[in-house]
């Protein structure tokens, strides 16, 4: 059944003598989620990414013998299934036209759009928050953040600390040298590095002091701040006001195919007047997906807390 909303949700807007009436706008974070994920678009119901590995190594050729033969070939696929966000609401026409206090549908047109990003800016987000919970894997199979991601050659490979841990130089040091490291499928070194840093809204001093402290942060000694001089994470760092682990930082590296967003279809509004009420309705509607293709898109840690 439909809630409309009519007069008895708004008594006190109907006379003079308020104030003001405030709740409905408020300011807003930009959108956080456009920091984590790389953005594509889609006209399907779902979309598939699937990882090819090359070839290994190239052997030496001994004189007078045949020259080795190697395959590469398709490895896993990471599925991406569209979901439609939608939300309404229905006002009735007396309650817009006695309302003393600014258009009552105005200002809820305004709390849609806020509930609308709201849910985008979760459902974003989850995909960190969710990297190292059981149940939440990718196309290889594993969680997102994980010590033995599968490789086409038979090894693994880890984008998180062995042990989880805080964020600190130390830790963020490893992390970058550990990107550093990465390989394709195959073995192969890869140029891989990070480039932004993502932490919770507890960790935005700490950030701040890590990423741009002149010399090394907590420490009496002259050394430099290595980080800060080497021009390591050019995109500096973002907070999200949507991660839950208050322990929890990430690095999105330049790995392509990583974070992505997949956009079915755009933000939609649409109005309707019902001819015998008067009521109006009003409805905002989207189609998308959030996800990961190549766990080497992210590095990370739920913190040693």
């Amino acid at each position: 059944m439909t809630t409309v909303m009519n007069r008895a949700q708004f008594k006190k807007q109907l006379q003079r003598g308020l104030n003001t009436v405030f709740g409905l706008e408020y300011k807003r974070y930009p959108e956080q989620w456009r920091d984590i994920f790389d953005i594509e678009s889609s006209d399907k119901a779902y979309e598939e990414d699937v990882l090819m590995a090359g070839l290994a190594a190239a052997a030496v050729k001994p004189e007078g013998t045949g020259v080795a033969y190697d395959g590469g070939g398709e490895s896993y696929t990471s599925r991406y299934v569209h979901e439609t966000i939608a939300l309404a609401f229905a006002i009735t026409e007396e309650a817009v036209e006695d309302g003393l206090y600014g258009n009552l549908a105005a200002k809820f047109s305004k709390a849609l759009a806020r509930s609308m990003q709201h849910t985008k800016e979760v459902k974003g987000a989850n995909v960190l928050n969710f990297a190292d919970t059981a149940g939440y894997t990718g196309g290889d199979g594993k969680k997102l953040l994980a010590t033995d991601h599968p490789l086409y050659n038979g090894g693994t490979m880890s984008n998180r600390p062995t042990t989880m841990a805080d964020l600190s130089e130390a830790t963020l040091e490893d992390a970058l040298v550990a990107i550093a490291g990465y390989t394709d499928d195959r073995g192969i070194p890869i140029a891989a590095t990070g480039v932004r840093l993502i932490v919770p809204s507890q960790l935005r001093f700490v950030a701040q002091r890590l990423m741009f402290s002149d010399f090394r942060p907590g420490s009496a000694d002259n050394d430099v701040n290595a980080i800060k001089s080497m021009g390591m994470l050019p995109g500096g760092f973002s907070v999200n006001q949507r991660l839950t682990d208050p322990n929890g930082w990430f690095i999105k590296t330049d790995v392509p195919d990583g974070l992505k967003h997949m956009k079915r279809l755009a933000i939609q509004r649409g109005v309707e007047g019902d001819f015998e009420t008067g009521n109006m309705r009003y409805k905002a509607r989207e189609r998308y997906s959030f996800g990961w293709s190549d766990f080497r898109g992210v590095y990370g840690s739920t913190g040693g807390s």
